[in-house]
């Protein structure tokens, strides 16, 4: 199981929590489902998103420090190698 932070925007409202699930869309549906119909889910209205979308992406407890690249002009974080011994 995987720790994913859920992001959801609909019609002027949105909703930002994590779920425990697999990795994959299916089990990631399934555990928002699970949420709303246990009303974990809290809705705050935002004021200026129109339109609806889901978004959901792993979250990383990652002690490794932060390092930085540009990639086609636009500065990207990324983390350090891992250590490898010779």
């Amino acid at each position: 199981m995987k720790q994913f932070r859920v992001q959801i925007h609909y019609e002027g409202y949105h909703a930002d929590f994590t779920v425990q699930a697999e990795d994959s869309v299916e089990s990631i549906e399934k555990s928002v489902l699970d949420k709303l119909g246990r009303n974990e889910i809290k809705f705050e209205k935002d004021g200026f998103t129109s339109g609806k979308w889901i978004t959901y992406e792993e979250v990383i407890d990652d002690a490794r420090p932060v390092h930085y690249k540009t990639v086609l002009g636009t500065r990207m974080a990324t983390r350090a190698d891992e250590v490898r011994k010779a």
